[in-house]
């Protein structure tokens, strides 16, 4: 008989393993390979979202890392744009290539029949190489040879045939820029990809989001077919308070349910709050229309954790003077509870504008 993992041991095994139980002594480089990467839509929730996760993490040493082509923005699981390592840049693409396809083939590729795609990605290709262009500039570029197809639909293939790196000096912290893009080979100087396979990406997944599905595995990553993939790894059974079947690598950290789970700001985009099927264990149900707006490219907002899952929402607005942080819950703070928001929250200010007042509010639930 296997063993039933409460909802609270659940968190508090996601919450270890995201490294959001304590702050971590890693450097970035390590931190964002050991989350297989930071959803990275919008330029600055990854910086926040390694800030509420490691002890000494300054907002330039990303930005740094950035700018020396050490992390890159790619589209990489479910399609969308993440920050990832360069080591992880090719391999994570690879293996996780099926997943775009699909998304393609079920969207832009219906207008695609009995064309050449090939050489569309071919002539992209080409062309992202000698400069980088937005999405909106490569589609008129390649419109000039191929004018009886959609300039969005021509890029789309391109986006989904080749791995393409968002520029500097797009992402960097302070800095403003369109996301212009380039093949990753050749901003990397990396090619072939190393190896990966799809056994190792499910073993990522666990070591960062687990225990977890098969389901969950996929939900996160967008590829199909991981029960098969889970049922050749070896891997300790669990049930959770549903039945549902999880999975978990053996040696993995399940600190007891118990365990104090501090008050913490997560970003927007969070792959926390998006890497489930079932997500009850981080965000109530009944919060979660609220918090994912949409689907795909929707707005994900920054939430607050209170004891280990999602009770509030944030928004930081920086002003030429101010800086002001503003929560709003979705029940009633206990005052215990809002002086650690409001600790974090001027913490929080004290890396993104330390030369500014910092204000911070509450709203009524």
């Amino acid at each position: 008989m296997t063993d039933v993992l409460t909802r609270r041991a659940r968190n508090r095994a996601l919450l270890a393993r995201q490294l959001l139980l304590e702050r971590a002594p890693m450097g970035v480089l390590d931190a964002v390979e050991h989350l297989v990467g930071l959803q990275a839509q919008a330029p600055h929730p990854p910086y926040t979202g390694l800030w509420s996760r490691l002890r000494d993490f300054a907002f330039t040493d990303l930005s740094d890392l950035l700018a020396d082509r050490a992390v890159v923005r790619i589209a990489l699981m479910r399609s969308t744009i993440h920050l990832v390592t360069a080591r992880d840049c090719l391999p994570l693409r690879s293996v996780l290539q099926p997943g775009l396809d699909r998304a393609f083939r079920g969207g832009h590729g219906r207008a695609f029949e009995g064309v050449d795609q090939d050489a569309i990605a071919e002539a992209g290709e080409r062309l992202l190489a000698e400069t980088p262009m937005t999405f909106a500039e490569l589609g008129r570029a390649l419109a000039l040879r191929w004018p009886d197809l959609d300039q969005d639909r021509l890029a789309a293939l391109v986006r989904t045939r080749v791995p393409l790196v968002q520029v500097t000096p797009r992402g960097l912290w302070g800095r403003s820029g369109q996301a212009r893009h380039t093949p990753a080979a050749t901003w990397l100087g990396q090619t072939p990809a190393p190896a990966s396979t799809v056994e190792d990406l499910a073993v990522r997944y666990l070591a960062a989001f687990g225990p977890a599905s098969p389901a969950d595995a996929q939900t996160w990553s967008g590829l199909t077919g991981l029960r098969e993939v889970f049922d050749r790894l070896d891997l300790r059974a669990f049930h959770d308070e549903d039945g549902r079947a999880l999975y978990d690598l053996p040696d993995a950290p399940r600190p007891d349910p118990d365990t104090p789970a501090p008050v913490r700001l997560v970003a927007g985009f969070d792959n926390l709050i998006l890497s489930h099927a079932v997500r009850d264990h981080v965000i109530p149900d009944r919060h979660r229309a609220t918090v994912v707006m949409g689907t795909g490219n929707g707005i994900v907002r920054p939430t607050v954790l209170l004891d280990g899952t999602v009770e509030a929402m944030w928004s930081l607005d920086r002003g030429k003077r101010a800086a002001t942080v503003t929560v709003e819950p979705f029940g009633t703070l206990t005052a215990r509870a809002r002086r650690a928001v409001e600790t974090e929250a001027h913490a929080l200010m004290a890396a993104t504008d330390p030369g500014l007042a910092h204000e911070f509010r509450v709203t009524e639930p």
